[in-house]
């Protein structure tokens, strides 16, 4: 049996560094009424910080692209934690929504540089199935973070207070630091560094728009995954304020959906050695449809309960598991020059859709569980079209 390219305590390391972006979503979902309360504004503007942060990481991820494939893996890398850890600690001292907003938005500018990273990294070393597999193993380690997160943010608001929330997140983005520094080597060797100047940086971002092998999957990830950051926007005020359960009900709601993630990749490590990438992916999109019907079914018919929310819910959540490692080997499966930039660009999208749905939600004048119902359809139908779009990869499957 041919030996895998990757450890377990490699793919461990890049799950610490993209577990920055599930933690620093995640963590204080439950705390926002409170932080509402102390900084004297609205729930729904203390909620825009959620947002910010999708813009950070949409933006910041485009930038670091074509520095990683300029520089490499590790200096970028080091910078962008760098930047996290000071954000980090300006919103442990936020008194004004306004420098909250600014924090979060250099908080995400830094923290998605882990991401970016660790996709590229994937793809520095292996493809096709292989990359399926790690990105899979990924997916499960990074999946602890969404039910540890909510759960630590309720106990940190029930012991301390929010601010001690982002002491966690600054302990977090040292401990990548620091972990990064001795488990992650160079995976970009210098002859395989692309020159970028910003014109051609600019220029590949168009070629990659442009390559059918890259948009499509890309843009299929982009919406389907848009309709996870469409839960994510719009959880805690469905649960905590309409629904009426209490933080750390919450955080175990939350923490239910996330160990979906966590079975679903687990099942799609195991399938990809039988199926194809295209294939789980277009069951995944299928599913999150029907996932979607369901939820609107309850909604439009007025059975609006927390185990009804939870059960289409639970599917659209959980499926990400099939999205998430498919879509993206699909995208970077002919993008080994521009490893960086592909990675960049397809979790720009993701962030993107995500700040989409955002803004669809707080503009239809219909209440919130009806809005969300009808941007998980409309994402799930258009996502499942592109889907069927994606032209199959050749390659053997692993052992």
């Amino acid at each position: 049996m041919q030996q895998k390219p990757y450890s377990l305590s490699w793919i461990v390391a890049l799950a610490v560094l993209t577990a920055l972006g599930p933690f620093s979503i995640d963590m204080y979902l439950s705390a926002l009424p409170t932080m509402a309360k102390d900084l004297s504004v609205s729930t729904a503007q203390i909620a825009n910080t959620l947002p910010a942060y999708f813009m950070g990481l949409a933006f910041g991820q485009l930038l670091y692209g074509p520095i990683s494939d300029h520089f490499g893996r590790r200096k970028p890398l080091f910078f962008g934690l760098t930047l996290y850890v000071l954000a980090s600690a300006i919103c442990i001292f936020a008194m004004h929504l306004e420098v909250l907003l600014i924090a979060r938005i250099a908080q995400a500018l830094g923290g998605c540089v882990g991401v970016v990273v660790a996709r590229s990294a994937i793809r520095d070393r292996m493809s096709g199935p292989e990359a399926a597999h790690a990105f899979s193993l990924l997916m499960i380690v990074q999946g602890v973070a969404p039910i540890i997160a909510p759960l630590s943010g309720s106990l940190m608001l029930w012991a301390f207070n929010w601010r001690s929330i982002f002491v966690v997140l600054l302990v977090l983005g040292i401990i990548s630091m620091i972990v990064s520094y001795f488990r992650f080597p160079e995976t970009l060797p210098p002859e395989r560094r692309q020159k970028h100047t910003v014109a051609s940086a600019l220029k590949s971002y168009i070629y990659l728009c442009q390559d059918r092998s890259f948009i499509v999957p890309a843009l299929a990830s982009g919406i389907l995954m848009g309709m996870l950051f469409t839960y994510i926007n719009s959880a805690s005020e469905i649960f905590i304020d309409h629904l009426g359960v209490g933080s750390g009900t919450f955080a175990l709601l939350f923490g239910v959906n996330s160990c979906g993630i966590i079975a679903v990749s687990n099942l799609n490590r195991f399938l990809i050695k039988r199926y194809d990438s295209l294939d789980l992916l277009k069951f995944g999109s299928s599913m999150q449809f029907l996932g979607a019907i369901i939820l609107s079914a309850f909604v439009f018919s007025q059975h609006i309960a927390i185990w009804s929310m939870m059960l289409g819910l639970f599917m659209i959540v959980a499926c990400v598991g099939f999205i998430g490692p498919n879509a993206t080997v699909l995208a970077l499966s002919k993008q080994g020059q521009r490893a960086g930039q592909a990675s960049a660009l397809l979790g720009a999208l993701q962030f993107a859709f995500g700040l989409v749905s955002g803004a669809i939600l707080y503009l239809l004048p219909l209440k919130l569980e009806v809005s969300v119902s009808i941007v998980m359809i409309l994402y799930s139908v258009i996502g499942g079209i592109l889907v069927r779009q994606i032209q199959p990869i050749k390659s053997h499957h692993i052992a």
